[in-house]
């Protein structure tokens, strides 16, 4: 965790205000399949058709606390449009995700990512990290760091996309 948290400090720094999404090189889409606060299993699989933000993060993560609310608003912006957010906590007990949450109440589904096995699937290394997934399911593109998703740059990336 501690090395998780040193990690996403020195990403915010050098990715703070840069839109820089790599193309997926990583391979096959890996699975993901979570509970959400309310207990209920979601699963990549049941957004196909969709564009989808993955976005990994940790409540102890200063950028992540920062980015959220431009995540959140992002999604209201893209509402009616084939689009959605999966915002996942990296090895957070979900206690104190609802407890984060009641603080910034956020409308993003929230997945908990109990003992971090998605994460390291999906390759995480810092974060936040984010993965813009298209509609048939692959990784498109990837973004380590902290993002500003109010950038015409990030917006640009979904609605490419979205066509």
């Amino acid at each position: 965790m501690r090395r998780l948290a040193a990690l996403a400090a020195a990403a915010w720094v050098a990715a703070a205000g840069a839109a820089d999404f790599k193309p997926w090189d990583g391979g096959a889409t890996p699975p993901l399949e979570l509970q959400d606060l309310q207990g209920q299993v979601r699963r990549l699989g049941d957004f196909r058709g969709k564009v989808v933000l993955v976005h990994f993060w940790a409540t102890w993560c200063g950028p992540c606390r920062e980015e959220l609310p431009s995540i959140e608003k992002l999604r209201a912006g893209m509402a009616g449009r084939a689009f959605e957010v999966l915002a996942v906590d990296v090895d957070e007990p979900g206690s104190r995700v609802r407890g984060f949450l009641e603080e910034m109440p956020l409308a993003l589904p929230t997945l908990l990512d109990t003992g971090a096995h998605a994460a390291r699937a999906w390759g995480v290394r810092i974060v936040p990290a984010s993965y813009l997934v298209g509609t048939d399911g692959r990784i498109r593109y990837v973004h380590q760091g902290m993002l500003d998703w109010d950038e015409p740059a990030a917006r640009a990336r979904i609605d490419e996309l979205l066509r």
